[in-house]
């Protein structure tokens, strides 16, 4: 019999086991609710060992076969596990066949060499086939004993199971059905033919055929799943063994990883790259062209366009190549429960500590951060697990009362969440969605709770709109609280740090008696005279506050204005987190950025697909993806500057970055670096130990008596830390949780003491430490550092967008958020941290480094984008081109260079799935920013740095939109980042005024080239539409400004005209009756 002649199966209708010849290619079945007992080949029994244990054949997967098909398959078939594919090893009692491995330890000698006789043994081995527990194996624990699940070939009844003295010989166990035949008689084998009518055979019935349609249906789902690529890390071993399915099954599946790459089809990938290379080739062709001839009569023009040529190749080369390995990836939530968060058992999932940051109340409504902070608190994870802290850098009472009323509000909606696993948990959001909210709905409760809980939300709005109302008129003597204190954050520049538990262990329980998860508002001292670093100053006084007192070994932040769209976000980061394979070298897992309420068009590219489905998921398949400011959730361990834990593979050098930097010297920093390597672990060959010790610090340095040894040590580390001793032996808590030794009653003063504003003098926090400071664009910083460590992040894109936040719709604010993170890559680039040369001696590879240089440098890009803009209407004006006459060979790369531009679009789009409408709209934007605040950000950054001249952090609006939908988009707000794009715009528009102009003065020869420079200016135009829409807002206005251009056009044209003078005779001298500014 062939290993791919047909399907072989059972009936346990009838004594006789059928193959049915389908080619199909039957993949691999899922183990979840499969009847152990049954062989899923022939469907017999699978057979017992001689100690009266079930028969496994693979030690692997434990994927039930029978002894027969287990002698067939490593004799005639592939040798290998239907389901995982490892395989079989010979068991003892089985023959041994070609490739087993030397077993000199196995004493089994008379069966090793059963097949020796070849041809002369197949009667034998048929009737061996036909019985399901001929042979003896080698003792094997038994695991479980299987279930009949619906849709599977079922067996019989097995609850008459008798132990029995069996047909092996006496003393052993055989385990039988009352219902099934004598196993030692031979089972007729018949081949069925699926062209026939299987009526014939007994099998045409409905239900048959449904349950083979659904074996084989989970077969193919399976070999789907499996052929994915997974990672090498087997994720745990299995513990014990169990006495029934389902334990087997929750065994089976901890030995599955948690998560999965889906590599991109190598059909959309690979042509992708071969238009890239050709495109470089393309290029560099191109480029020596236009390098080697210059235009003579326009040579200031001509230069001007190569140098920006040349630029515009450097940034697409930056660009283009961090994204040459793109990946996917998928989550396995059902594994992580079955690893960590089994039902009816503690669950084991590592606390996760929740960052909310938010400065001024005006500008980030209550309303909107209370909305994030319900949904931090409807999260679904074990309410014990996860902790909120709300960090208020503006001291505001209106943030403190509102986070009050928050939590009372939260009593109600929690378990409203929970118990009817409603999405989003954000009510604002939830109750805005224009769905049927009865979809799955099925407690007949829900109705009338819904309507109740709307109300309840109602009502909490508007006491919050009350407070928001009372804030606008600040009393004379500042605020003053409940009890008649004044507010002690009444001066923002000057206050204490204030800490208040809201929710928590002491707080209140919900509505249903269950316990919430913990709410703490936190505001950090303020005093003259002292650095604040702004938000990652405040981001690390949670980082402190937060191991204080709850210490979860993961940390999570969002903007206050982004809630959780999906409650499983933070299992969704678990899957890769607590995965052993990449939890000990994985610094953060980074979620795409998703918004509401952009307009449909999305007019200013707020959405930014290009850059989170193309560029991230590039980076992803190199080192990961960088850190965005929001939606990311950080191993703690990471945040504290410490190396990751690598394998043998991650620790081989670069060869790229080692031929071209050479390796590492030892020098007078050595010493100092073995120590801190010492210190942080980096040598353990146990990725299970603990990344930091107590002794290390006990340990002390060499060379010194014990007392000062000891001494020196702990100042150290309290250099790096800071001097609070329960924060430091929180760092060493790897799993999180608080220190068995600290004093409960001390925790609050002990939090109070690492907010304090001084607390961060003459450490390395910021610097090392926490998030970096140096960059109003911190969270740039802080993933490069991370990466130069050599730790990876991953970035996580599941079907439900994790968080959803608000995005700056109107043109102005949308223009100065831009200038701001432009602003920040600029402080970067002139930086002690600049990734063109910083951090060469760590284990940033290189694809990575080049994703960063790109990041800092491209407000760069605005210099050259800026004079090329304005090229076509020099052009235009001056009758002149950057182009000289070329010829037919010149001229094919010139095409080759336009259509590998477009190729390279297209396939990119493909692969990633973006459509060319958000394609189109990033370039427009690309054209529109890099006109405006990008040229600002050159500018500001060089005042900044050189000068010492500081500029204003400006917090984006948040605003809700109360004047209709998308008001904010028509509203015009003058700024002068709009002063540059607006001159491009005219500047073209009369340079085309002139060409055409010059044209008909010229006649018809000259409209050749003039459809070229025409082409130019369009183009241009083209690309700063949206920002033309943006300045004449409703078309049922016209705002000032444009009047005021309007007039400013009109004077210019006119004095243009007078200057070119179209309509006088080009030559003159040939007729001197001719009348000055006539057409005749």
């Amino acid at each position: 019999m062939e290993a791919s002649s047909g399907l072989v199966a059972g009936s346990y209708r009838r004594n006789e086991l059928v193959r049915i010849r389908h080619e199909s290619d039957g993949g691999s079945k899922p183990l979840k609710n499969m009847d152990r007992e049954i062989c899923q080949i022939c469907g017999d029994h699978a057979g017992l060992t001689e100690t009266g244990d079930l028969f496994v054949a693979c030690n692997e997967c434990a994927f039930p076969v029978c002894r027969p098909c287990y002698d067939y398959e490593r004799k005639d078939g592939t040798q290998c596990c239907p389901h995982c594919k490892t395989r079989y090893r010979r068991l003892r009692g089985h023959p041994r066949v070609e490739g087993d491995e030397d077993e000199d330890d196995v004493d089994d000698i008379e069966n090793e060499f059963s097949y020796a006789q070849g041809g002369a043994n197949k009667p034998r081995r048929r009737e061996e086939f036909s019985s399901s527990s001929r042979h003896d194996s080698q003792p094997i624990p038994l695991l479980t004993h299987g279930h009949g699940v619906s849709g599977e070939i079922r067996t019989p009844d097995t609850q008459s199971v008798r132990t029995t003295s069996g047909p092996l010989g006496p003393g052993e166990r055989n385990a039988i059905s009352s219902s099934y035949i004598d196993p030692r008689q031979p089972v007729p084998v018949r081949i069925v033919d699926p062209s026939k009518d299987l009526n014939s055979y007994g099998l045409g019935n409905v239900d048959w055929k449904e349950r083979v349609e659904g074996w084989k249906l989970k077969q193919e789902k399976n070999m789907l799943q499996m052929t994915g690529k997974y990672h090498e890390g087997k994720g745990g071993e299995i513990e014990g063994t169990g006495s029934n399915g389902e334990e087997l099954q929750m065994a089976d599946d901890t030995r599955l990883p948690m998560s999965r790459i889906v590599p991109i089809p190598p059909s959309h990938l690979t042509p992708y790259r071969v238009v890239i290379i050709l495109r470089l080739i393309i290029l560099g062709f191109f480029l020596q062209y236009r390098t080697t001839h210059p235009v003579k009569d326009a040579y200031p023009l001509w230069l001007t366009s190569v140098i920006c040529e040349i630029w515009f190749a450097f940034s697409w080369l930056l660009d283009q190549f961090p994204k040459w390995y793109p990946i996917n990836r998928e989550t396995y939530l059902d594994r992580l429960a079955i690893r960590y968060d089994r039902e009816g058992e503690p669950s084991q999932l590592t606390p996760v500590d929740v960052f909310v940051s938010t400065v001024d109340p005006l500008k980030e409504p209550p309303l909107v951060t209370a909305n994030t902070v319900l949904s931090i608190l409807a999260v679904d994870y074990p309410v014990d697990k996860v902790a909120c802290y709300v960090s208020d850098d503006g001291a505001a009472m209106l943030t403190f009362e509102s986070l009050s009323e928050t939590a009372e509000f939260a009593k109600k909606w929690v378990p409203f969440c929970k118990k009817f696993s409603i999405e989003p948990r954000a009510p604002e959001f939830y109750f805005q969605q224009k769905i049927d909210y009865l979809k799955d709905k099925i407690q007949p409760s829900f109705v009338k709770e819904r309507r109740a809980m709307k109300r309840e939300y109602e009502e909490f709005k508007v006491r919050i709109n009350a407070l928001v109302a009372k804030a606008q008129k600040i009393p004379e003597e500042g605020w003053t609280m409940q009890d008649g204190t004044p507010w002690p954050g009444n001066n923002t520049r000057d206050h204490p740090g204030m800490i208040q538990v809201f929710l928590g262990h002491s707080g209140g329980l919900d509505t249903d008696g269950n316990e919430l998860p913990r709410l703490i508002y936190v505001s950090r001292e303020k005093r003259p005279g002292f650095q604040h670093h702004k938000k990652a100053g405040a981001m690390n006084a949670l980082i402190r506050v937060s191991a204080v007192l709850t210490n979860g070994a993961y940390l999570l932040n969002v903007d206050c204005d982004h809630y959780f769209n999906n409650s499983k976000a933070i299992k969704e980061a678990m899957c890769f987190l607590m995965d052993p394979a990449y939890g000990k070298k994985c610094c953060y897992v980074q979620f795409p950025q998703r918004f509401d309420g952009i307009d449909l068009h999305d007019r200013y590219a707020n959405r930014n697909i290009v850059f989170f489905d193309i560029n991230l998921k590039g980076l992803d398949g190199i080192q990961g993806p960088v850190y965005v400011g929001t939606g990311c959730c950080f191993n703690r361990q990471a945040l504290y500057g410490y190396d990751p834990v690598l394998t043998e593979e991650d620790l081989k050098p670069n060869i790229i970055v080692k031929s071209c930097c050479g390796s590492r010297k030892k020098g007078k920093n050595s010493k100092k670096y073995s120590y801190d390597q010492k210190r942080r672990g980096i040598s353990r060959s146990d990725s299970n130990a603990p990344l930091f010790n107590m002794d290390d610090i006990d340990e002390g340095f060499e060379g010194y008596d014990d007392d000062r040894s000891i001494l020196m040590s702990q100042k150290s580390v309290e250099k790096r830390f800071g001097q609070s001793p329960v924060f430091i032996a929180a760092t060493f808590m790897e799993q999180g949780g608080i220190p068995p030794t600290t004093n409960p009653a001390t925790l609050l003063k002990e939090a109070i003491h690492v907010i304090s504003c001084g607390y961060e003098d003459k450490t390395e926090w910021g610097k090392e430490i926490g998030w970096i400071y140096g960059s109003v664009t911190e969270d740039i910083l802080t993933g490069f550092k991370m990466h130069a460590r050599g730790w990876m992040s991953i970035y996580c894109n599941p079907p439900r967008p994790a968080f959803k936040g608000s995005a700056p719709i109107n043109l102005s604010d949308r223009l100065n958020q831009v200038l701001r993170w432009a602003l920040g890559s600029i402080e970067i680039l002139l930086s002690r941290h600049c990734p063109i040369w910083y951090g060469y001696t760590g284990r940033l590879r290189l694809l990575e480094r080049l994703a960063y240089i790109n990041t800092i440098v491209y407000p760069i890009t605005a210099l050259p984008l800026i004079a090329y803009c304005i090229l076509p209407a020099f052009c235009l004006i001056t009758d002149k081109f950057i182009i000289p006459e070329i010829s037919n060979y010149a001229s094919i790369w010139f095409i080759l260079l336009f259509i590998s531009i477009a190729v390279t679009g297209i396939l990119e789009l493909r692969w990633s799935g973006v459509s060319i409408e958000d394609w189109w709209r990033n370039e427009q934007f690309w054209v529109i920013g890099g006109t405006s605040a990008h040229l600002f950000a050159v500018f500001q950054g060089l005042l900044k740095v050189l000068a010492g001249i500081d500029t204003n952090f400006t917090v984006t609006s948040k605003a809700s939109d109360e004047d209709g939908d998308f008001a904010e988009l028509y509203i015009f707000k003058w700024t002068a980042l709009l002063i540059p794009p607006t001159t491009v715009l005219v500047v073209n528009m009369i340079g085309i005024v002139a060409g055409v102009s010059y044209a008909i003065n010229s006649g018809y020869q000259s409209w050749g080239p003039l459809f070229g420079k025409l082409f130019f200016a369009l183009w241009v135009i083209a690309h700063l539409y949206p920002f033309l829409k943006g300045l004449l807002g409703r078309q049922n206005r016209t705002p000032t400004i444009v009047i005021v251009w309007s007039v400013l056009l009109a004077s210019i044209f006119s004095l243009l005209w007078v200057r070119i003078n179209p309509f006088v005779s080009v030559t003159p001298a040939a007729n001197p009756n001719a009348v000055p500014g006539g057409v005749f």
